[in-house]
C-alpha cells in the first residue's frame, strides 16, 4: 500500500455499501496513523443502498472526505431509495427482490421468467410506498438515512452529478417518479454493466438536440435545460420546474465555497501590511542592542506605541485566521481547501511568525499559573489545524537536509512554550526533595536540552533564540550553574554527557 499512489474501491448493490465502509475505514486509518504517503482513495459504488444517517454525512463533510466517494445511480433504480422507507413494512417483497436480483446476475433468462411471479400490483404498491417516503424525506430534508459524497445520476440520455445531500435526495425523488409502469425501478438495478459499456462508447460524443426543443437565450438557463435532458427529466413536464429549482439550489450551494475562498483571498491580501509590520518588528528586536530577541522583547515590553501596534496586529491576524478555520469547519470552503499550497504555506508562515507572540503574551500575563502551561492548556485550536495541514502537505518531503544558515523563523512555533516549561523544571529541581519527582524533573530537563541542542545544531532556530539575553541563553546559564552547585544527588546515569549528576 505504501508504494501505491491511489486505491479505487468499488462495489454493486450491498457490495457498494461494503466498499463505502472499507473506504471510510481506510481513510480513518491513514489519518490516525499519519502514514507518509500521498495515497489517494476513491470509492465508486453502483446502485448502493444508503449507508448512514445525517450525522455520518456531516462527519464525512467535516473530515473533507466527500470527494472520495462517487455513487452511481442508474435512472429509476429502487435500491438507492429503499432505506428511506421502513424496512419492516416490505420484508417479504424485499426478500423476493433480493432473490430476483441474485438470479438476474447469474442467469438473466431465468430471472426474466421469475420476475413475473411478483404481481404487477404488488410492485406498484412497493413503488408508491417507497416514492412516498422519498418525497417525505425530500420535503422534510431529514431522514433516518442520508446520502454523502457525490451522486452521479444516469439515464439513457446522459448523466448529471450532484454533490449536495439535500439536492441529492430531491433528485432521487424526481428521477424515481419517472419509473415506467411495468418496471417500477426493479430491473434497473441489474443494468449497471450495460450502462458502463454505453457510457464508454458515448463519452466525448456530441448529443443530438431535438430540433423542436427551444432553449433559453440565457446560457445558464440553457445549461439547466441540458442538465434536465441528460437525466431524462425534461420529458416530465409536471416536475421540470421543481427539478430546475433543485439544480439551482445545488449550484448556489456548490458555488458558495469557491466564492468564500475568493473573498478570503481578498481579505488575506489586506492583511499583508499587518504581517509586514510584525516582520519589521522582529527584525528590529533581533538587531536591538539589548540582545533580548523577538520573543523576550515582546514578553517584557513596556507601554509604547510600537509594542501596542504589534499587539493589535497580532489580534487582528488571529481574528482573520479564526474565521478561516470556522468556515473550514463549517464546510463553507472547498473540500480541498486544506490541500491548496497557497493557504498551507501562508498559514505555516503566520504560525511561525505570530505564535511566539501569543506564547509571550500567555506567559507575560501569567496565564500558565491559572490554566497550566501553553502547549497543553493554552494553545489555540487554529494552530493545531495548521499543524495538520502542514504535515499532510509535507508528508513525503525529506527532512534530513541541514541548513547552511539559521532560519528566519524558528521552525518549531512552540519552542518558547517548551522553554518556559523547562525553566519551571530547573526552578523546581532546586527545591524538590522527593527522589522520584527529582528523577522525573531531570528526565524532562535532559530531554529538552537534547531537543534544543538538536534544533540549534540543525540551524532550525532563528538568531533571536541565541541572543545573549534571550530566555534560552539564560536558561542554559541557569542549567550550568545548577550542575556546578549540586554537591549531592542520587545516581542517575545517562543524564549529563552520558555521566551522572554530581
Amino acid at each position: 500500500m505504501q508504494k501505491s499512489k491511489s486505491i479505487i474501491i468499488t462495489g454493486h448493490s450491498v457490495g457498494g455499501t461494503t466498499a463505502s465502509l472499507v473506504s471510510l475505514w481506510l481513510l480513518s486509518y491513514l489519518q490516525q496513523t499519519s502514514i507518509s504517503s500521498p495515497l489517494s482513495i476513491l470509492c465508486i459504488t453502483f446502485g448502493s443502498p444508503l449507508l448512514g444517517n445525517e450525522s455520518l454525512s456531516r462527519a464525512i463533510l467535516h473530515k473533507k472526505w466527500s470527494g472520495n466517494f462517487c455513487h452511481v445511480v442508474l435512472g429509476n433504480d429502487i435500491v438507492p431509495r429503499l432505506l428511506f422507507a421502513p424496512l419492516e413494512s416490505f420484508t417479504s417483497q424485499l426478500h423476493f427482490l433480493l432473490q430476483y436480483w441474485q438470479m438476474s446476475m447469474a442467469s438473466p433468462h431465468f430471472a426474466e421468467l421469475n420476475t413475473q411471479v411478483l404481481a404487477k400490483e404488488v410492485k406498484a404498491e412497493l413503488f408508491l410506498f417507497v416514492l412516498a417516503h422519498v418525497g417525505e424525506s425530500a420535503r422534510a430534508e431529514r431522514s433516518s438515512y442520508w446520502p454523502f459524497g457525490n451522486y452521479l445520476f444516469c439515464s439513457d440520455e446522459g448523466e448529471i452529478c450532484v454533490d449536495n445531500a439535500k439536492a441529492t435526495v430531491k433528485m432521487l425523488r424526481f428521477m424515481f417518479r419517472m419509473s415506467e409502469s411495468g418496471d417500477y425501478g426493479i430491473k434497473e438495478h441489474v443494468k449497471y454493466g450495460d450502462w458502463v459499456e454505453k457510457v464508454s462508447s458515448r463519452f466525448m460524443t456530441r448529443r443530438v438536440v431535438e430540433g423542436e426543443r427551444e432553449y433559453s437565450e440565457s446560457s445558464y438557463e440553457a445549461g439547466l435545460d441540458l442538465a434536465l435532458q441528460s437525466c431524462g427529466i425534461s420529458r416530465q413536464v409536471s416536475i421540470v420546474g421543481e427539478a430546475k429549482e433543485c439544480l439551482k439550489m445545488a449550484r448556489r450551494l456548490g458555488r458558495t465555497p469557491n466564492l468564500n475562498r475568493a473573498y478570503l483571498a481578498i481579505e488575506l491580501s489586506k492583511k499583508t501590511p499587518i504581517r509586514a509590520q510584525i516582520e519589521w518588528y522582529k527584525r528590529c528586536c533581533d538587531e536591538s542592542e539589548d540582545q533580548m530577541g523577538y520573543y523576550d522583547s515582546f514578553k517584557q515590553r513596556g507601554a509604547s506605541k510600537k509594542h501596542s501596534k504589534i499587539n493589535m496586529n497580532r489580534i487582528k491576524l488571529a481574528t482573520f485566521w479564526d474565521e478561516v478555520i470556522r468556515k473550514f469547519d463549517a464546510n463553507e470552503l472547498p473540500h480541498d481547501f486544506d490541500k491548496g499550497a497557497k493557504w498551507v504555506y501562508t498559514s505555516q508562515f503566520y504560525k511561525l511568525l505570530v505564535e511566539p507572540l501569543d506564547i509571550a503574551e500567555y506567559y507575560r500575563t501569567n496565564m500558565h499559573r491559572v490554566k497550566g502551561h501553553y502547549v497543553e492548556h493554552g494553545r489555540e485550536r487554529r494552530y493545531h489545524i495548521m499543524d495538520k495541514w502542514w504535515r499532510a502537505h509535507n508528508s513525503n518531503l525529506e527532512e534530513n537536509n541541514k541548513r547552511s544558515k539559521f532560519a528566519s523563523l524558528t521552525q518549531d512555533s512552540c519552542f518558547w512554550a517548551r522553554l518556559e516549561e523547562a525553566r519551571d523544571w530547573v526552578h523546581d529541581v532546586r527545591r524538590e526533595r522527593d527522589g522520584r519527582k527529582l528523577t522525573f524533573l531531570w528526565e524532562n530537563i535532559h530531554n529538552f536540552d537534547n531537543y534544543s541542542r538538536r534544533l540549534v545544531d540543525r540551524k532550525e532556530v532563528s538568531i533571536d533564540v541565541l541572543a545573549e539575553n534571550s530566555s534560552y541563553s539564560r536558561w542554559m546559564e541557569d542549567l550550568r550553574d545548577l550542575k556546578s552547585q549540586l554537591h549531592y544527588f542520587p545516581q542517575l546515569p545517562g543524564f549529563f554527557d552520558g555521566g551522572m549528576v554530581p
